[in-house]
């Protein structure tokens, strides 16, 4: 557990604000004293997150509608974040995703789309947040369990998060003089609106929980702290 308030002055962006982790994990960034951007490609859903941050946590949360995958939008959005308090400290790379593919059935375009969501999506927000940080920053991207483990018809979307993992070693190496730390979260099968028909298939919930030693998929609430 943290201080109270031991984020004041503080702030953040995250992407993907909209997604269940993401609200999560802002709740506690804004409990603890942050005041954060919500970045994302639909502003309704932005609205909407941000009234279920605000209705159990005072604090400031601006939104951005904009791509992540868009190196204009993320400048942006970082500049946005960075204005709240003249100083930008926490970047939460959320963005990611991919689609049910055999291999024999995938196509350039799946690829290529599947590395730019999980892979281009957070070197675009670390290559842009750095300038902005000072010693103590911190970037944190969302990875996978399936980075490190291998899932029928997820070939491309296994490949783009080892490929993120890969990146998130080799920033933690290089920005870690700067005195930025550079981190993932590897999640599991975790609820939320991507994953909630699967949630629904008794046989890929039977699967997935006899490798989880707890006994049970994931809820947003189970990663939110890893991130703070």
């Amino acid at each position: 557990m943290f201080a109270a308030r031991s984020l004041e002055g503080r702030t953040a962006l995250v992407t993907a604000g909209a997604a269940a982790i993401s609200i999560a994990a802002t709740k506690l960034l804004v409990r603890d004293g942050a005041s954060v951007v919500l970045m994302g490609r639909r502003q309704e859903a932005l609205e909407a997150a941000r009234e279920e941050i605000l209705t159990e946590h005072e604090g400031c949360v601006e939104l951005y509608p904009g791509d992540a995958c868009k190196e204009a939008d993320v400048i942006a959005a970082l500049r946005r974040a960075h204005d709240l308090g003249e100083r930008l400290d926490i970047v939460v790379s959320a963005v990611g995703g991919s689609g049910f593919r055999p291999i024999v059935l995938i196509e350039e375009e799946d690829l290529i789309s599947d590395f730019r969501l999980n892979v281009v999506s957070a070197i675009l927000a670390t290559k842009h947040a750095v300038p902005l940080m000072k010693s103590g920053g911190s970037i944190v991207c969302v990875s996978s369990n399936a980075a490190k483990l291998s899932y029928a018809y997820l070939s491309s979307y296994n490949t783009s998060k080892a490929g993120l993992e890969g990146f998130v070693r080799v920033a933690a190496d290089e920005l870690g003089s700067r005195g930025i730390r550079v981190n993932a979260v590897r999640p599991g099968m975790t609820r939320s609106a991507g994953t909630s028909g699967m949630f629904d298939i008794p046989a890929v919930v039977q699967g997935i929980i006899e490798q989880m030693p707890l006994g049970r998929l994931g809820e947003p609430e189970d990663i939110a702290p890893a991130i703070r």
